[in-house]
């Protein structure tokens, strides 16, 4: 059991600076969250049961704007629908592990414990307890992001204006460093150049809808060039 600590506390470490690069993310969140008149508990409850940064963020903009249901619940979907395509990825690798693994890694699985799991099975698969390095990332992430939630709560409540100080920016330089690396990829590099144009063409709808539709576009665009290369050979896990 001791030496399943030491993956473990690896996958922490390999993700720590995507946890530097939410902590400013998950400050805002919950700074906007509580000014848009959200209750604390409820906040708490959308980090803790959500958990994807994303589609939280939108959702408060909805919720907001008055939005119906149908359209906050559609909406958070479609965005989330990038993990789709994580889930395909990383599928080979988690085929032959059990339930009690795979239902809380793919719970956990965000944009930044993709990038830092994926690079580590790509190059050595399943072995050395390659589930335990994948569980440190992900909690340590998950952990990551409801401390920062709970941070901005806080300062939301008491610093008045934090939100319009840019500290999203730091959010933005973490996908770019996520996304950068894998462009390599054609099915990445397919689904990065639909959603952007997608995304700029329908700015100007409401409800976020265009983002909605670049996410969309993004998922299928990708799959699509996935469907035409040869698919990676899976490393099955020991």
């Amino acid at each position: 059991m001791t030496a399943r600590w030491l993956p473990l506390l690896d996958g922490a470490r390999d993700t720590l600076p995507m946890l530097v690069g939410a902590a400013p993310f998950g400050v805002i969140f919950g700074t906007l969250a509580i000014g848009s008149g959200m209750p604390v508990w409820s906040v708490l409850a959308l980090s803790a049961l959500v958990f994807a940064g994303s589609s939280q963020f939108v959702a408060v903009s909805l919720i907001s704007g008055g939005a119906a249901l149908p359209v906050i619940w559609l909406t958070t979907l479609v965005v989330n629908l990038r993990h789709a395509l994580y889930s395909a990825t990383l599928l080979p690798y988690a085929r032959n592990l059990p339930a009690r693994w795979r239902w809380p890694l793919a719970f956990w699985l965000t944009d930044e414990t993709f990038a830092v799991v994926e690079q580590r099975l790509r190059s050595r698969g399943m072995a050395d307890d390659g589930q335990w390095h994948w569980l440190g990332s992900s909690l340590a992430m998950y952990l990551n992001w409801q401390l920062w939630t709970l941070v901005g709560i806080g300062l939301g409540q008491n610093v008045p204006g934090l939100a319009e100080l840019g500290l999203d920016f730091a959010m933005v330089a973490t996908f770019a460093a996520i996304v950068a690396p894998q462009l390599r990829q054609r099915p990445v590099a397919a689904a990065a150049l639909l959603a952007g144009a997608v995304a700029l063409l329908a700015r100007e709808l409401p409800y976020k809808l265009g983002l909605m539709l670049a996410a969309l576009a993004g998922v299928l665009g990708g799959l699509w060039a996935e469907n035409q290369g040869e698919p990676p050979a899976p490393q099955e896990p020991t």
